[in-house]
């Protein structure tokens, strides 16, 4: 893989955990294709092959309705997170297609509350080439803990 494509890489991973981290949730479906896959999973499960997943969305209109869901319709106490994401660890180059995964931590602070570890894994990418750029055809997201805090509102 060419180092200028490496970097593109880089740059998807940090862009994405920017738009995630900033709240503008709008941001979030474009970093996908339209018939994008994204899953949140625990790793025991992904381990052992079962299918359940604690989230499951087939296409960037699902995830765009996940958008909707959090600015509309969720209530939750609000919360702030951020991302701290690895470089990412290619394993396979086919053309315009891309595998490859990155560990991630996730922080969360609640107003007048002390930063917590909310959530640690990794991704598990299929990332592919479009006229816009680098975009995820696939993001499975394998947290290590079997236990959510409370719930899962924001994208990981």
């Amino acid at each position: 893989m060419p180092f200028d494509h490496y970097l593109e890489l880089v740059r998807l991973h940090a862009d994405y955990a920017s738009a995630v981290d900033s709240g503008h949730w709008d941001l979030w479906p474009a970093f996908f294709t339209d018939d994008c896959v994204y899953r949140i999973q625990p790793r025991e499960n992904h381990e052992r092959g079962f299918p359940l997943a604690t989230l499951s969305f087939e296409s960037k209109g699902m995830l765009m309705d996940r958008v909707y869901g959090i600015k509309e319709t969720l209530f939750h106490d609000p919360y702030y997170q951020r991302h701290v994401v690895g470089a990412p660890l290619v394993h396979k180059v086919d053309g315009d297609r891309i595998e490859c995964e990155a560990n991630y931590a996730v922080f969360r602070t609640k107003f007048n509350e002390l930063t917590t570890v909310y959530n640690v894994g990794r991704y598990i990418d299929t990332v592919v080439r479009t006229p816009d750029g680098l975009k995820f055809a696939s993001r499975l997201v394998v947290y290590d803990s079997e236990m959510i805090p409370n719930s899962l509102i924001y994208p990981l």
